[in-house]
């Protein structure tokens, strides 16, 4: 690679406006050449709109523009496994949205292909990289506030979204033959993922998938149990039409507890013996940025730079399998 990495984007969507797309542009080492969308008239908008010099309507003509040294694949995941492959034969590094993939299969497929070209391969869990999740794994394992981490309890539940009450118009997120699954495929993977980076692999999970409202095909309420390496113990539980919203995960120690959510910005809070603490750490303005940043700094020599691999991320939709396997079974009409 050279001193400046040209990005292009495959799927200039809602995601790429703030959170991703011009942190390709404000990143040292980093520029944004080329941008696609099927529909050409909104990829050209785009382009227009945040100074690219070059969109297209075909992820191909992109992938082989000679100015893209990297691909961002933000499309559903549908089209993840099929774009990555294209920019793995091109020989171009892929930075992929998440989840991974429509499923743990699917990720393995991609982890062989990039592996076999020697082309990296990254996701884009970037709360591995945003400072309040420093933050908390500054607290639990430098400081050691809580002393020994013992059990991990995490649950998100929030209203049934008006944008889910129209049948005929609901978003792609619940189409499950789309995304892969439900709102928990869509946004439990961060949760899922950021207890993977801080704890390690989970190695046993049990789980159950459910849908209380009909609203959808796929899933709207999830429970789960697991444990990683070492013995620690945890729980998660999702629910998507429920009466208001929360959203915590939970740390309980052998001298205290360390409570955050996943999602946002709010208070990290700290209890012990000695009283309570609270933590306030902003987020980015582009939230993806630390994490982009350190993926140019691995693809110009930094090795191991990125803590978002697809090894990891592989990991994370393993777990998802696990838990929905016996829901897809029974939306599918599968025995």
């Amino acid at each position: 690679m050279g001193e400046t990495i040209g990005w292009g984007i495959i799927g200039c969507g809602n995601v790429t406006e703030v959170k991703s797309g011009p942190a390709f542009q404000k990143a040292g080492h980093s520029a944004l050449v080329a941008v696609m969308r099927r529909d050409g008239d909104k990829a050209r908008d785009y382009a227009h709109r945040h100074g690219v010099p070059a969109w297209y309507d075909d992820a191909a003509a992109l992938i082989a523009d000679p100015k893209v040294d990297a691909v961002y694949i933000a499309t559903p995941p549908s089209s993840h496994l099929k774009y990555a492959l294209m920019s793995i034969a091109a020989g171009k590094p892929v930075y992929v949205e998440k989840p991974m993939a429509m499923d743990a299969t699917e990720c393995d497929t991609i982890i062989r292909a990039g592996r076999a070209a020697n082309v990296p391969v990254f996701v884009a869990y970037y709360r591995r990289m945003l400072p309040r999740f420093h933050t908390v794994r500054a607290l639990l394992f430098d400081e050691r506030v809580i002393g020994v981490p013992r059990i991990v309890n995490t649950v998100l539940y929030e209203p049934h979204e008006p944008r889910y009450h129209d049948p005929e118009n609901l978003p792609w997120h619940v189409h499950a033959a789309i995304s892969g699954g439900g709102v928990f495929m869509d946004i439990g993977c961060h949760t899922l993922d950021i207890l993977d980076w801080l704890f390690g692999p989970i190695a046993e999970v049990g789980g159950r998938a459910s849908n209380q409202l009909g609203a959808y095909a796929p899933e709207d309420s999830v429970a789960m149990s697991f444990a990683f390496d070492g013995g620690m113990l945890g729980t998660g539980l999702w629910n998507f039409g429920s009466f208001a919203r929360h959203d915590m995960i939970e740390v309980i120690g052998s001298e205290g507890r360390l409570a955050f959510a996943t999602f946002g910005d709010g208070p990290i809070r700290l209890e012990t013996a000695n009283g309570t603490r609270e933590y306030r750490v902003d987020n980015p303005t582009h939230i993806q940025q630390p994490l982009i940043e350190t993926i140019i700094a691995e693809l110009c020599g930094q090795v191991g730079a990125c803590p978002s691999t697809a090894e990891s991320g592989a990991r994370t939709s393993r777990v998802m399998d696990k838990v929905l396997m016996q829901y897809r079974r029974g939306m599918h009409g599968t025995a």
